[in-house]
């Protein structure tokens, strides 16, 4: 479909709230369900005349002090087949706070020429801090399938209400404001939405039929909240290794944190992939097929014991714990190390309620990840970044740099101390207990009201037709697959099993990782799935999901949780087909 512009005087735009009230856009955040009526007297507009164009607070369903477009740019078609990406307005802005001090929410929103009436959002990572531009593709999503915008989605995204510093997306020095805060914590989503809607109806003069969500880690904390907070604003979501307990997940990352900086017990990439490989030796066959994966994590998780696994899994191989637990060298883990490990698979425990109803954090499968793995796979910096990194955990926390820094939960974890918690740059984050954070525990209490994003009654969003898709990596060093799984199960005992099959599905895929992996690098196609299942009233049929980098081009069906995927102990064993979905 094509839309063409009315050719009026290149002037910027102001939406009265005359105007937007008839576009159903209200203060309170209701409205109809796709902001449908439009006024009468609103034309379609070309891309140069949204330039200044103004959103006035009233229009915005959380409060701001309005919206404004600072630039608005024609990008031309670019790429071929699968990549092709078609003529498109770029709309720059801010969202403008209530509190002068606080940082503007700076967004962008793509319209293309050939819009196909739809919207989608993409959230950020992190601390966010940059600006989900909207313009690749949702996480995990397959090279062979053009992006959303490509597909004629109208796009958009903000960096959640403040811009980064050279921590980037490890950057919580925002939350020393309250208003910024909030903004990260959940309020920038509507307050994006909101605006986004305008700018688009004020571009094309007609309805977007359908709006989704996509988004991991912090994007996928987002996403959720977006159903849970805003129903009436989404169609469906796409769901990655969410974040979604995140204050919770700050409290493990600080557990975590206190242990890798005891002395000599924070393990480096040597000695990483010496229990790697243990746990690969031990676990890989558990699943029907050595092929590099485990894909029986539960199994895995049941079995393997680091104090007592040997490299090879022969009862003579060479011992992963050190002789007598003293650290000797590269080829084995001492024993403060192991206890490392074992800290990382286990949950937090806390000795208070949250305000959110927290008392944990879920361990994370710890055997057979890669935390940062020595080699030269080009995706491996990544991966190292996202895990356990360089540098172990100090005060003051080692800096970020291109080339070294400590795990990527350490510099969170103090971050939030530092920034949300006591708000004293100053402060060492080292000394604060998660289990027993004394004076600090009211206010890590109330933080946690404030960002997990733990709703499990789904049912407003349910009942208007939407669907979540969720996935998460087995191997993910970062979000706890175990928490997701724990998320999932309490949205099943709350609204029965049969109701969340309705409109809901959760996948786990074995190998990958945190948004990328050497082992088992996902790409899967959950936009086309969303959409017919939405649209179309098409349940998900048996999915599949292809590796792009452990062995390129070999697929593996995605079960559905709890099951996994196990071989035939017949055919290809690249292919998905040789595999069936399995229960313990």
């Amino acid at each position: 479909m094509r839309f063409n512009t009315r050719k009026r005087q290149a002037a910027p735009i102001i939406i009265t709230i005359a105007v937007l009230a008839a576009a159903g856009l209200s203060a309170c955040g209701g409205g109809s369900r796709h902001d449908s009526n439009l006024a009468p007297t609103q034309a379609a507009v070309a891309c140069a005349q949204l330039a200044g164009m103004t959103i006035p607070a009233s229009s915005i369903g959380l409060a701001t002090t309005g919206a404004t477009v600072t630039s608005a740019t024609v990008v031309p078609a670019a790429g071929s087949g699968a990549s092709a990406v078609g003529q498109y307005c770029r709309v720059l802005g801010d969202i403008n706070p209530v509190d002068a001090n606080a940082p503007k929410i700076k967004f962008q929103v793509n319209l293309p020429e050939n819009w196909n009436r739809k919207a989608m959002m993409f959230g950020g990572s992190g601390y966010d801090g940059t600006i989900a531009t909207g313009v690749a593709n949702v996480p995990a999503g397959p090279t062979d399938r053009q992006v959303p915008l490509g597909r004629g989605y109208a796009t958009f995204g903000s960096d959640s209400g403040h811009q980064a510093n050279a921590n980037g997306s490890r950057d919580g020095s925002f939350g020393v404001n309250e208003e910024a805060l909030r903004n990260f914590a959940g309020n920038a989503i509507k307050k994006t939405r909101d605006t986004a809607m305008a700018i688009i109806k004020a571009r094309y003069a007609d309805a977007v039929q359908k709006t989704y969500f996509a988004g991991g880690f912090t994007g996928g904390r987002e996403a959720l909240l977006a159903v849970q907070n805003w129903p009436s604003d989404f169609d469906g979501a796409i769901v990655l290794y969410p974040a979604w307990n995140a204050a919770s997940l700050d409290l493990q990352f600080g557990r975590i944190t206190r242990q890798l900086a005891l002395p000599n017990a924070y393990p480096n990439r040597a000695k990483r992939r010496v229990l790697y490989d243990a746990a690969i030796a031990a676990c890989d066959g558990l699943d029907g097929a050595r092929d590099g994966v485990i894909s029986n994590v539960v199994a895995c998780n049941a079995s393997f014991n680091p104090t007592t696994a040997t490299v090879d899994a022969s009862p003579g191989g060479q011992p992963v714990r050190c002789a007598n637990g003293a650290d000797s060298g590269d080829t084995c883990l001492s024993d403060v190390q192991i206890a490392s490990f074992n800290v990382i698979n286990t949950p937090l425990q806390l000795n208070y309620a949250l305000a959110s109803g927290e008392r944990s954090y879920p361990g994370f499968n710890t055997w057979g990840t890669d935390f940062g793995n020595p080699g030269n796979d080009p995706l491996q910096p990544a991966v190292l970044t996202l895990s356990m990194g360089t540098e172990q955990p100090a005060n003051p926390m080692p800096a970020v740099t291109a080339t070294s820094m400590p795990p990527y939960g350490s510099t969170f974890w103090d971050q939030w101390v530092k920034y949300f918690v006591t708000r004293n740059p100053n402060f060492n984050s080292l000394q604060l207990g998660p289990q027993n954070p004394t004076i600090w525990q009211n206010r890590i209490v109330e933080l946690s009201g404030i960002q997990d994003a733990n709703r499990t009654d789904l049912s407003a969003f349910q009942a208007r037709g939407g669907k979540i898709l969720m996935a998460h990596g087995s191997h993910d060093a970062l979000v706890s697959t175990r928490a997701t799984e724990q998320y999932f199960n309490r949205i099943r005992n709350t609204m029965g099993a049969a109701a969340v099959t309705g409109f809901m599905r959760y996948y786990e895929i074995p190998g990958y990782g945190h948004s990328t992996s050497t082992v088992f690098n996902a790409a899967w196609d959950s936009v086309t799935t969303l959409e017919n299942w939405v649209e179309k009233g098409i349940a998900p049929p048996a999915q599949v999901v292809a590796d792009r980098t452990g062995v390129p081009g070999r697929t593996r069906p995605l079960c559905e949780y709890p099951t996994f995927p196990r071989y035939n102990l017949t055919g290809d064993i690249n292919a998905a087909a040789s595999f069936t979905c399995a229960a313990q």
